[in-house]
């Protein structure tokens, strides 16, 4: 039940996000009064509703987050975020911005953010063995000196001979 009131959270932040960063363009357009703003009057309006998006956010994260007893750790709060920051966006733009379209580029690109949902939340561990490394070594002729500059950062796990 945690991840369901973080996610409607993230949810709720999420729209006041779109509004405090896109918003601005709309009431440009419908509102005289908002056209003749200054910038600084524009971003103090901004900040107004990103007050908002973190009174949601904050929680959301705190109550998601695996180390505060939440179901999801912090990779997975992060890619579930950004997913829901297209579906609102993609809501906001096509009720506020009726001459921007949705093409196929678009599904594609957010078809592969599902994806990445999806290896996010895969258990299976796609690691390297040592000897798989190894064999990397060979085929490529990597050299003893960045074999050890690379197993000292840890990028490939050889064990030492």
């Amino acid at each position: 039940m945690q991840g369901f009131y973080t996610i409607l959270l993230l949810v709720a932040s999420n729209i006041f996000m779109t509004c405090a960063w896109y918003g601005h363009l709309k009431m440009k357009q419908q509102f005289s009064w908002f056209e003749h703003l200054p910038l600084i009057g524009v971003v103090l309006f901004s900040w107004f509703l990103a007050f908002f998006e973190y009174c949601f956010q904050v929680p959301a994260n705190r109550m998601g987050f695996r180390d505060n007893g939440g179901p999801f750790n912090l990779i997975q709060l992060k890619v579930i975020q950004e997913v829901i920051t297209l579906v609102v966006f993609v809501g906001f733009s096509s009720i506020a911005f009726k001459g921007e379209s949705f093409k196929w580029n678009h599904a594609l690109a957010f078809l592969f953010l599902v994806a990445a949902v999806y290896l996010v939340f895969k258990k299976k561990d796609f690691s390297i063995t040592s000897n798989q490394d190894e064999t990397v070594i060979e085929k490529f002729g990597i050299s003893d000196r960045v074999k050890n500059v690379l197993c000292h950062k840890r990028v490939l796990r050889v064990a030492s001979k």
